[in-house]
């Protein structure tokens, strides 16, 4: 019987393991998103400034004529 609880041992230790394995991966996988997503909302920022900044240079050379 000893052989048997070994393997069933071991087995549970290895699905944990697996399981752990996923959660990592999976963590990852959310934190690279997030990374994307920052980095999207950054260009998106950005654009959207410079497109502000040339709204205002149009604006005040119009004034200035």
């Amino acid at each position: 019987m000893g052989f048997l609880e070994d393997a069933k041992h071991n087995a549970e230790d290895a699905v944990k393991k697996a399981g752990q394995a996923v959660e990592d991966t999976v963590d990852k996988a959310k934190d690279k998103v997030d990374e994307f997503r920052a980095e999207a909302d950054v260009k998106r920022a950005e654009a959207e400034r410079d497109a502000v900044k040339a709204r205002n240079d149009v604006k005040d050379e119009l004034r200035d004529k």
